[in-house]
């Protein structure tokens, strides 16, 4: 049988701290920003920062457009896998069909989104984020 030790009321800390200016519930008055102990970090306050907002949105500027365009590719490739067999089946050159050329070219252009996301996370992504921790005051380990 485990044992459940349980923690004054007053030494818990709010679920909404951070969320609001200050609530008074049976005698206990809440700050709207909490205290941080030295060495822990405070997720909430990075989430709700400038620098984190803006992050998410150069992250999301480049990851939807390129998934929705890789989406529209694949979506064609399949539809014309689906119901255009006479242009598929099309010999470009010996046993080469444009089915099959198509097919490899999905290959190609993941391997290039792929490229490409790396080459933006490094020039955009990574070093926002290694501002957002240091600001924090977390090293990498």
């Amino acid at each position: 049988m485990t044992q459940v030790v349980r923690t004054p009321i007053t030494a818990r800390k709010p679920e909404h701290a951070g969320r609001g200016t200050g609530t008074r519930f049976g005698g206990i008055t809440t700050q709207s920003t909490p205290q941080v102990s030295p060495g822990v970090v405070d997720f909430a306050a990075i989430h709700d920062s400038p620098r984190f907002a803006a992050l998410r949105r150069r992250f999301r500027r480049f990851v939807f457009p390129m998934a929705a365009l890789f989406f529209c590719w694949y979506l064609t490739y399949v539809l014309l896998a689906a119901y255009a067999h006479d242009f598929m089946s099309h010999r470009l050159y010996g046993l080469v069909t444009v089915g099959l050329v198509l097919g490899v070219l999905q290959f190609v252009s993941t391997i290039a989104i792929t490229a490409a996301y790396v080459r933006f996370a490094r020039k955009h992504l990574d070093p926002a984020v290694e501002e957002i921790r240091a600001g924090a005051g977390v090293s990498e380990e």
